[in-house]
């Protein structure tokens, strides 16, 4: 019988493979008065959102942090243990304490959602997007072999670890019909319809996480094209919506619904907890932005209180929101002053609680602007 949501089909080799129904839903997704609620409260959170951001000091700044907890949150609901600390040293040449190969993993998605979104600047979504992305994302590291950037040839399934295909829980499908079932999901993605967006791109990330169309990284792709898609379709201005956040707090309900999407033929369960989060991460935002505009007013005051008033001193709080781990070598070259200046500033900073050093060492000295940092990390504690 084919169900609305797809259907289970043996294959020669003996196991069956789940063929998902071509989008849109037919029937078409049953709006209740309860999916009503939620889409029109997850549509006020994001506008909300998408306001606040506008009067950030510097929203870009902020958007590039947010970009790295979301990189930490998705790579971390895939296994990944790095922390947001350990990123920063990095990308400070520091040496962190975590496995460098998780740290590379987060850093290869945060340079995947940049290529992403400067091309959607001037290019549509498509397929060849996705597979660029893919590659970004994959290549260097521990899933590089699982040819990046190309759609699977292969069959591929999920289940516990060392499970064979006989013993997965799912079975996406066989890698011969990857690519028609792919050509269909970005016509439903530039396809003219009715369908709201925030439900548009439920039904989109559920379909694409079902196809599973690469042999590595299929997760962080899914969750990577809800940003780009609502980006493209302008209910973003800005790329600062992350339903990472409340997937990995929802792990075992995230993947319990994907799959009970195929199993019992329903869409509307798995809408439901879309928009919830969609409402949950844009408040959770809405709030930490608020909270960040509060830290820079809360510092320019502590500087007059300790009668530090230079343009530089100014000037380094800024500069500590784009880099929050820093030495002063940065400060020296980012403010154009000379390095007995850098160097009194850091000594002062560190006095009254701005910086705080990170390396124990006596010279090349790192430094860390904790407030913000523990503001950022928020939820990606491991």
């Amino acid at each position: 019988m084919n169900k609305k949501t797809g259907r289970y089909v043996k294959q020669t080799e003996g196991y069956k493979a789940f063929i998902p129904a071509l989008l849109p839903p037919k029937p078409s997704v049953k709006f209740s008065s309860e999916l009503q609620t939620l889409l029109s409260k997850a549509d006020r959170a994001l506008a909300r959102l998408d306001g606040v951001v506008t009067v950030l000091p510097n929203p870009d700044l902020f958007i590039a942090m947010y970009v790295k907890k979301e990189a930490l949150l998705s790579s971390q609901i895939e296994g990944t243990q790095a922390s947001l600390e350990g990123v920063l040293e990095f990308e400070a040449d520091l040496t962190p304490k975590e496995d460098i190969d998780d740290i590379k993993e987060v850093v290869n998605y945060i340079k995947a959602l940049d290529y992403g979104i400067k091309k959607l600047k001037k290019f549509p979504m498509s397929l060849r997007l996705i597979k660029e992305i893919h590659k970004i994302l994959i290549k260097g590291t521990r899933g590089t072999h699982k040819t990046p950037g190309e759609f699977r040839r292969t069959q591929n399934w999920i289940g516990p670890p060392g499970a064979s295909l006989n013993e997965a829980t799912f079975v996406p499908p066989p890698p011969g019909m990857v690519l028609e079932l792919m050509g269909n999901l970005e016509k439903f993605i530039h396809g003219k319809d009715n369908i709201p967006p925030l439900i548009k791109i439920a039904l989109i990330h559920s379909q694409f996480e079902t196809i599973h169309p690469f042999l590595d990284g299929n997760g962080r792709i899914g969750r990577l094209l809800i940003t780009f898609y609502l980006y493209w379709r302008n209910i973003l201005s800005k790329p600062l919506l992350y339903l990472s956040f409340y997937f990995k707090k929802n792990r075992a309900e995230y993947y319990d619904l994907l799959m009970k999407v195929r199993k019992e033929d329903v869409w509307e369960e798995w809408i439901k907890f879309f928009l919830k989060g969609i409402g949950e991460v844009s408040e959770e935002a809405t709030n930490t932005a608020r909270k960040i505009i509060k830290l820079k007013d809360d510092l320019i005051t502590k500087l007059y209180e300790n009668s530090i008033s230079s343009i530089y001193a100014v000037k380094l709080i800024d500069l500590l929101f784009k880099n929050p781990v820093i030495d002063v070598k940065n400060i020296v070259e980012e403010l154009n002053t000379h390095r007995d200046t850098a160097n009194e500033l850091v000594k002062r900073f560190e006095k009254i609680g701005i910086l705080k050093e990170i390396t124990g060492k006596q010279r090349y000295k790192k430094y860390i602007f904790s407030d913000y940092v523990d503001i950022i990390k928020k939820g990606t504690e491991l």
